[in-house]
C-alpha cells in the first residue's frame, strides 16, 4: 500500500508553512516530513517539531552517511530530508507532505519519479515583499537577499505538477487540498491500496 509523496516548494513569504498547515488540519490522513536544519529556531518553532535542529557538523555527518533522500543550502544554512522515515512511512501507505526547495525537488523526484509536485506563488512580486517586511524578524540586507533569491526560485514552477497562488488564504488551502485528494484518487494508487476489487474488474 504505497502512499503518495506530496513536494510543496514555494519562495520564502509566499505562505508554504501556513497552506501546509492548514492541509494538516483538513486532512488527518497527510503526515509532513519534518526535515533537518543546520538554522536556528525561530520564535514558538520547536525541535523535532517544526524541524529537527542540528549543527553544522552533525547535518554533514548524517549526509555523508547517506541518511538524506535530499539535501541543499538555501540562504546559507543546510536543509535535508531523511530517506529512512519517509520510504518507511510511503511502505506503510502513508501520504507525506515535503516542505523543500526546488533543488531539493528535483533530488527527490529522481528517486520517487511519481511524487506530485505543488509550486506555491505569492499574488504579486510586490506582495512577496510587503509579507517579508511584514515578519518584522529579518534585516534588510536578508529581505534584500531573499527577494533576490524568490526571483530564481520562482523560474522554476514550470517544473511542478500544480500551481497555486496564494492570494487568499482559505482558497489557497482549499486548492492545495483538492491537489492531495485527487493525487490520492489516481487510478495507480486506488489499484494498490484495493488490489482484490481491482483484479475482479479484469477478470473475463
Amino acid at each position: 500500500m504505497p502512499g503518495t509523496l506530496i513536494i510543496i516548494t514555494a519562495p520564502s513569504g509566499a505562505g508554504k508553512t501556513t497552506l501546509v498547515r492548514g492541509l494538516l488540519d483538513r486532512d488527518p490522513q497527510v503526515h509532513l516530513s519534518v526535515s533537518y536544519t543546520t538554522r536556528s529556531p525561530r520564535p514558538g518553532e520547536e525541535n523535532g517539531r517544526a524541524y529537527h535542529f542540528v549543527d553544522t557538523e552533525s547535518f554533514r555527518e548524517l549526509r555523508d552517511r547517506g541518511e538524506f533522500l535530499e539535501w541543499a543550502e538555501v540562504h546559507g544554512n543546510y536543509y535535508a530530508t531523511s530517506r529512512t522515515w519517509i520510504r518507511e512511512q510511503m511502505a506503510a501507505g502513508r501520504d507525506i507532505v515535503l516542505e523543500i526547495d526546488w533543488q531539493g525537488a528535483q533530488q527527490v523526484r529522481r528517486v520517487f519519479p511519481e511524487a506530485v509536485g505543488v509550486f506555491v506563488l505569492p499574488p504579486s512580486f510586490e506582495e512577496l515583499e510587503s509579507r517579508l517586511r511584514g515578519r518584522g524578524s529579518d534585516s534588510d540586507d536578508v529581505i534584500a537577499r531573499r527577494l533576490l533569491g524568490a526571483r530564481g526560485e520562482m523560474r522554476h514552477v514550470g517544473e511542478f505538477d500544480y500551481a497555486i497562488i496564494n492570494n487568499e488564504l482559505q482558497e489557497a488551502i482549499d486548492d492545495l487540498v483538492a491537489v492531495v485528494r485527487a493525487s490520492r484518487l489516481r487510478c495507480a494508487n486506488q489499484r494498490a491500496r484495493h488490489a482484490t476489487y481491482f483484479e475482479t474488474l479484469e477478470q473475463d
